[in-house]
């Protein structure tokens, strides 16, 4: 792309819009900012000092137009080629600079690249390269603004390719049932990559959707930056008193390649000479000029003002050292620092189940943070399919007792939104399986944001799972190795009531994603007095529930029950027994002691063998106390099948079924 020239006449009609010569002169300078990055990036990529580059030459008025038609305070969720979003809200350049370089000036200390961060200094909120998630989080920003009653709009940016995505149809939906005030912009530029527009949708416009969700949806002019400007700020101004979100189509191109090595060659050239007679610069340059706005001599001081502050931060950012860091570093910033403090339970109890503890401590947690939300599916009149939601309603109302649509994905996004706009969340999944569908927002998103750029996920996410109950294969599994292998998330696993409250509710209070997982068959099977009062109990220690010399069981959940059972009609076995609660944090130290003072370990788990927790653990004893080990590891999991649904078939398949015979194989060895 050639830079920036004097047009002969100006294809636009800026005239109809009416906006006064200084912010006529303001937007042109936002325009020119980026544009005059991008052709210096250019230059340096191909002069090998920066390594990638994705160009937003020809979409400037976009970015520029909806940044600066929203308050500083208002969020903004930008994709890869929305420069004019950064230099609108004026980060300084040498930040950016650093940003792309991998300094530590930028904002994810190197671990991230180009626009993949957020800046809370800014209000703005970066993309994944799994791009739909963003138009869940910016859900969640919002509602946590309805929710408060600010009078704010959250405008987040996908592509034309993005609306393909299921995130999109879901975060659309969830804002229309809800009312949010979003601001979807979809930046039509013509291709996903090389793939045409006609092979990624096939109704005649995006903004047509709007009409599916019961959404007021607006194409606008993308290279027009007075119509971008002017009807994005009328549409905002109205959603800040009348909160509703709002599908707008920016019909735009894009003048160079997916990413510079991707090129243009798939794109027609008379398409290319079409679109860059459309400049948004050059054609808003020219009627600037021709209407004696702006002279020659002003934009000619723009450029070289703009142009020195690009050289001067880029020998700040040059300047600065290659990023370094130690390993303990690196460990340290993968959870959010917290500081926990345990509440001790009171000696008022009563004897509770499961599942009555857990609500009991939803319950006391939802009284101590005003700002923490509930969200799943039926969870609010109807009480949830378990009913541990039940009368929630009427004590907290349905603003922070929220039915879902079903849709995981959006809603788990929609979580981590409310994190970033400062609330808590806990998300039921109805049954654990069905996390699947919400499996990207937690491993991509949630567990990865603080590590990247120091943003917490403040987020709880309920997994309702286990056999025995006579299920079937979609709504007994209980998944939680698909889980521990992701750092940044942390995995619950209670096998009591007591503490099924307080890990629960310590997990709501610790601001990093939580995995808690509940076991379905011990609902109602398994009942303990219970600490009435609010507690907590500490993520990462395990409990030692029964000394021994013998043999170490170790195991959590239903599993902790299995071995109970098989001790208490077996009371010549000496076993000592652990049950790990958390997995993630794991108490290593609980396990390698229990192993050396017996010699022999058993691990249970209900899982299936291959890629279990368990084999991790194996692996850990293996390596710490192999001198002390009197006979091999022993693994007990579930068959390597999905989970069979006759009562007879489901018996053979849980790893309860061969518990016995392979303690005794052990012992005898």
């Amino acid at each position: 792309m050639k830079s920036v020239t004097t047009a002969e006449t100006s294809l636009f009609n800026f005239a109809q819009f009416e906006t006064s010569k200084e912010v006529q002169l303001n937007l042109y300078k936002r325009l020119l900012k980026p544009r005059l990055i991008e052709e210096k990036m250019l230059v340096l990529l191909r002069q090998g000092k920066i390594s990638k580059w994705f160009s937003g030459i020809g979409q400037e008025a976009i970015s520029v137009g909806v940044t600066s038609a929203l308050e500083k305070e208002e969020y903004i969720l930008p994709m890869h080629r929305n420069l004019g979003v950064f230099t609108t809200r004026e980060i300084p350049l040498h930040r950016l600079f650093s940003q792309w370089q991998g300094k530590k000036s930028g904002f994810t200390k190197g671990r991230d690249r180009s626009f993949h961060f957020g800046t809370q200094e800014f209000k703005i909120i970066g993309m994944i390269s799994h791009l739909g998630p963003q138009l869940g989080v910016a859900d969640g920003i919002a509602l946590a603004h309805k929710l408060r009653s600010e009078k704010k709009v959250t405008a987040v940016f996908s592509g034309e390719g993005g609306t393909s995505e299921g995130d999109f149809h879901e975060a659309l939906n969830i804002a229309s049932v809800w009312q949010l005030p979003v601001l979807f912009c979809i930046e039509n530029n013509g291709y996903g990559l090389s793939t045409p527009t006609n092979e990624q949708y096939f109704c005649e416009h995006i903004a047509d959707r709007g009409k599916g969700y019961g959404m007021e949806a607006h194409i606008i002019d993308g290279n027009n930056i007075l119509e971008v400007y002017q009807k994005v700020n009328e549409i905002a101004i109205s959603l800040r008193e009348n909160p509703r979100p709002v599908l707008l189509e920016f019909k735009t191109f894009r003048m160079r390649g997916h990413e510079e090595a991707s090129g243009t060659k798939y794109v027609p050239q008379e398409l290319m000479d079409t679109w860059e007679k459309k400049d948004p610069v050059t054609n808003f340059q020219q009627y600037l000029l021709e209407h004696g706005i702006l002279t020659e001599e002003q934009d000619a001081q723009f450029r070289k003002a703009i142009k020195k502050e690009i050289n001067e931060h880029l020998k700040i950012a040059n300047a600065e050292e290659p990023i370094s860091s130690t390993v303990e570093e690196e460990l340290n910033d993968v959870y959010a620092p917290f500081q926990f403090t345990e509440i001790k339970p009171t000696s008022a109890k009563k004897e509770m189940r499961l599942i009555d503890a857990i609500s009991e401590g939803l319950g006391q947690s939802l009284e101590k943070y005003e700002d923490l939300v509930i969200m799943g599916q039926d969870i609010a009149d109807y009480g949830g399919v378990f009913k541990i939601t039940e009368g929630f309603v009427e004590q907290f109302g349905k603003d922070r007792i929220r039915n879902t649509p079903i849709c995981e994905s959006g809603i788990v996004a929609t979580a981590m939104g409310l994190s970033i706009n400062n609330m808590k969340a806990v998300v039921e999944m109805q049954f654990g399986d069905f996390v699947s569908s919400g499996f990207n927002p937690i491993v991509n998103y949630l567990a990865k944001v603080n590590y990247r750029w120091n943003q917490n996920a403040d987020v709880v996410v309920r997994m309702p799972c286990g056999a025995g109950v006579g299920a079937g294969p979609f709504h007994s599994q209980t998944n939680e190795a698909w889980f521990t292998k992701t750092p940044g998330l942390k995995v619950v696993y209670p096998a009591f009531p007591q503490d099924a409250k307080g890990l629960l509710t310590a997990s709501i209070e610790d601001p990093n994603p939580v995995l808690f997982f509940e076991h379905k068959a011990l609902y109602r099977s398994i009942r303990q007095d219970v600490s009435e009062d609010y507690f907590t109990i500490p993520l990462g220690k395990a409990a030692h529930l029964r000394e021994g010399n013998s043999v170490s069981i170790i195991t959590y959940g239903a599993g902790v029950h299995w071995a109970l059972d098989h001790l208490a009609s077996n009371e010549e076995i000496d076993a000592d027994v652990i049950d790990l609660r958390t997995l993630q944090p794991l108490d290593e130290e609980a396990i390698f002691n229990s192993v050396k003072r017996t010699g022999k370990v058993l691990l249970l788990q209900e899982d299936s063998m291959f890629g279990g927790i368990m084999s991790d653990i194996s692996a850990l004893i293996a390596e710490h106390c192999f001198e002390d080990l009197d006979a091999p590891i022993k693994r007990v999991a579930s068959l390597p099948t999905p989970i069979p649904f006759a009562a007879n078939l489901e018996e053979k398949y849980l790893a309860k079924h061969r518990l016995a015979t392979s303690l005794e194989e052990l012992l005898a060895y």
